[in-house]
């Protein structure tokens, strides 16, 4: 339970960084329109956050962790932190506007999409596995 804890904290810190990192980008180079960056401290505060908090709740109610939970929350690491990582990249590329070839584009439009892909693995993965936990509670 303390690792849950652990993370929702870290999670929470890479949020609010995440939030200032974009207010200040933004205006240190005057741009007002619509970018990614402003989805990364929604992403950090939800799918990091509130979702180790839960998975803490969980965790003292049912017992659903063991090797295997930890494989799949690795996975879920990766997935949401390829995901912000790209977020950013392409944040970044909105606010500083450089020429992107449409390989490039592609590629970081493509690796965000995988971090989602893990991301939404992961979470089936690991909802299968507290629910067979919570069948076993109940039997």
């Amino acid at each position: 339970m303390k690792r849950y804890m652990n993370f929702a904290l870290l999670y929470a810190i890479f949020a609010m960084a995440g939030g200032v990192f974009y207010r200040e980008f933004t205006k240190l180079n005057e741009f007002t329109a619509k970018t990614t960056l402003s989805v990364i401290h929604t992403h950090y505060f939800l799918l990091g956050m509130v979702f180790f908090l839960l998975l803490l709740l969980l965790e003292k109610n049912f017992s659903f962790t063991n090797a295997k939970t930890m494989r799949i929350l690795a996975v879920y690491h990766i997935g949401l932190n390829l995901t912000a990582v790209m977020f950013a990249v392409r944040g970044v590329a909105q606010v500083l506007a450089p020429t992107l070839s449409r390989g490039m584009n592609a590629a970081i439009s493509g690796i965000a999409g995988i971090g989602h892909i893990l991301l939404g693995a992961s979470m089936v993965f690991l909802l299968t596995q507290i629910r067979r936990s919570v069948l076993a509670v109940q039997n």
